[in-house]
């Protein structure tokens, strides 16, 4: 197995967020703890966990490292030093460590080429401090999320059907957690995955179609709750929708070509646009991302459950 340094220079996920490595998270983060002082399992130990079940599972292939974003810093100090005031405190009485991560890696030699677009096998994870509660007295359950699925090469658009994703894996161990990625990994199934992308290709939506989704789709945040639930679940905000407009006329990979779009395109704009989702609600977009898309696919064939988004 090679690991190679992903330099495509486009970033899976930037809202704020920022870049960091793995010795990074190593040398300059502390570990939070429970409230017995037990240690949490780590953010580090959390990749290199999902990348040694990747490994194993794909032995032979090429894996990259793992790219890694991190969100809300928590600042702290040493116990010497809980009495000096923050301007007082040395380099060395300072700590760290951040609240929220996401990390991806793709694997280069399982990719396939859907619509002119290369696609990477690509695997990686999230993880919230917040959804723990760290002041029990006793060590609880930690909850991570794991994903499988696809990258488009040109541009880090990460696709997720939801059949590669597990939004929360509740563990005790790393051994528990490295069970459960492996049975995750096993159970994908690439070519289904890939089947249901090439799809999407087959299908056009015309420029007044799309503007008339999009109308939809702006009305849904502003219905009444009792109407939304007779709907399916739209998780895009208004502000991803107005980049989807946008890139609708400017981008160069998957805006209009002569007044048509695929919905293969159509769902690059929404993962295009999901990007600037915050690190614990990335996922979950991405994959309604493609509910979304897959459900106006069947509207447009005469099925009645996302007909809504049609008008």
């Amino acid at each position: 197995m090679n690991e190679l340094n992903l330099t495509t220079g486009v970033n899976f996920l930037e809202a704020n967020t920022n870049a960091i490595t793995l010795e990074e998270l190593t040398e300059q983060c502390v570990v939070p703890t429970w409230a017995n002082q037990e240690l949490t399992i780590s953010h580090q130990d959390f990749i290199r966990t999902v990348h040694d079940a990747a490994c194993n599972v794909f032995a032979g292939e090429t894996i990259n490292t793992p790219e890694i974003r991190v969100s809300h810093i928590v600042r702290g100090r040493i116990p010497s030093a809980l009495g000096k005031r923050s301007s007082e405190l040395l380099e060395s009485e300072k700590t760290q460590f951040f609240q929220r991560l996401a990390f991806a890696f793709t694997i280069p030699s399982l990719h396939e080429c859907i619509d002119g677009q290369r696609l990477e096998l690509c695997i990686g994870g999230v993880r919230n401090y917040s959804d723990l509660n760290l002041y029990r007295a006793n060590r609880g359950m930690e909850k991570f999320t794991v994903f499988i699925g696809w990258r488009v090469n040109v541009c880090s658009n990460q696709v997720l059907t939801g059949e590669g994703v597990r939004l929360s894996f509740e563990v005790m161990s790393l051994h528990d957690l490295y069970k459960a990625v492996l049975d995750l990994f096993y159970n994908f199934n690439l070519e289904k995955d890939i089947e249901l992308l090439q799809s999407l290709t087959q299908v056009r939506l015309d420029e007044r179609t799309f503007a008339q989704i999009i109308g939809r789709m702006r009305l849904y945040q502003a219905l009444p709750s009792y109407l939304q639930r007779r709907i399916p679940k739209l998780l895009i905000t208004d502000s991803q929708i107005n980049n989807v407009c946008r890139d609708y006329y400017n981008n160069p990979n998957f805006g209009h070509k002569g007044n048509t779009i695929s919905m293969f395109d159509f769902h690059n704009l929404l993962t295009e646009a999901n990007k600037s989702s915050y690190v614990d609600s990335y996922v979950q977009r991405g994959i309604n991302a493609t509910e979304i898309t897959l459900g106006i696919c069947k509207a447009l064939q005469g099925e009645s459950e996302y007909s809504w988004f049609l008008g």
